[in-house]
């Protein structure tokens, strides 16, 4: 499965990138960034997503928590973030290569044009084989509604834009852990179905400086395993761990993809919108699109959620209220609440994506 990695994105958190005092730690910055330049000199495309650039600021303004306030939470970011991006400029400058900073928001990736350009963008500065691109959230305009929510996500869904061969996520933890705190505590080696059982490993941070936890990067699985992208989960704490995982040896944990990957624009619906409405059907047209890829009709429809434009994503949702697909609806929601509909497809198979 890791045999012809040809494309890569390797996200950082920030608790592989600081130290206790929760400032940036160049010698174990520099230990990863000699792992990425070893890639990137073997032929390797690497895209490195960062956390760290509120830890940095953090311990440039000698805050010792990270802050809740959203104006001081952007100042924190834009004090850090050029901190970050200075230590890792200097850093692969010793192994002859440069940097390009991108800074993303979510609007960014979901407006399709500008996704197309983004992606663009990152696939010529990984033809340029002196160049890794090192990609953050733009913290310091990001707004509650523009937030991809953490960089776990964001890394996702950066393996899912370009799309890479597979999503390395390095973090303070060896794995996805089961029975963790206990004596019989081990690292999950391979998961093959991300169900409800797996998702109870899971467990939240408790870093001052971070977001998210194992929680937020179950969430980044789901998104790359059904895009067809495998995804590693693993210390970033470990000498030459990226070199084992590329060798296929074994280290954190494996999660299997599907089969076949989504094409780029399924991909865009699934995974870079957010959703302005939910429709329920019934159990006829569950079957009919998930086993016979049809479109969704009115009759199909027993309920109607949010306010929403014709144009927009919405949630497809069965009887009991789960989602089992997304799709572009061809009508507002007045209109197909309003039961006036018929003989049309409110939302087209090749506008839709089963999750």
């Amino acid at each position: 499965m890791l045999g012809n990695i040809k494309r890569l994105v390797v996200k950082l958190g920030t608790g592989v990138l600081t130290n206790a005092s929760r400032q940036l730690d160049p010698g174990q910055m520099g230990e990863l960034v000699g792992q990425i330049a070893a890639l990137r000199a073997a032929g390797k495309g690497v895209v490195v997503v960062t956390s760290g650039a509120v830890g940095a600021g953090m311990g440039a303004l000698n805050l010792r928590r990270r802050p809740a306030e959203l104006a001081e939470l952007q100042a924190c970011a834009a004090v850090g973030q050029a901190r970050l991006m200075a230590q890792y400029e200097k850093l692969f400058n010793q192994h002859n290569l440069q940097t390009a900073q991108v800074l993303l928001t979510h609007e960014d990736l979901q407006h399709r044009e500008r996704h197309l350009n983004a992606r663009n963008a990152l696939t010529k500065l990984l033809e340029m084989r002196n160049i890794v691109p090192i990609i953050n959230e733009n913290d310091t305009v990001s707004v509650t509604e523009l937030k991809f929510g953490d960089n776990d996500r964001l890394s996702a869904l950066v393996a899912s834009l370009l799309p890479a061969d597979l999503l390395i996520i390095l973090t303070t933890a060896d794995g996805l852990i089961e029975n963790f705190g206990a004596p019989s505590a081990r690292t999950v080696p391979l998961v093959e179905h991300l169900d409800a059982a797996v998702e109870k490993l899971a467990g939240d941070t408790d870093s001052e400086t971070a977001i998210g936890g194992m929680k937020t990067k179950l969430q980044a699985a789901r998104i790359v395993i059904r895009s067809g992208i495998p995804l590693v989960i693993a210390s970033g704490r470990k000498p030459d761990v990226l070199k084992r995982i590329l060798a296929g040896e074994p280290e954190g944990t494996l999660f299997v993809p599907k089969p076949v990957k989504l094409a780029s624009r399924k991909r865009w619906i699934a995974f870079f919108h957010r959703p302005r409405g939910r429709i329920w059907v019934d159990d006829g047209a569950k079957r009919s699109l998930r086993e016979n890829g049809r479109s969704l009709l009115p009759a199909g429809i027993t309920k109607c959620e949010g306010d929403f434009k014709a144009g927009e994503v919405v949630r497809i949702c069965d009887s009991d209220g789960v989602e089992f697909a997304r799709g572009i609806s061809r009508f507002s929601s007045s209109e197909v609440m309003d039961g006036k509909l018929s003989g049309v497809e409110v939302v087209h198979r090749n506008d839709m994506v089963i999750l």
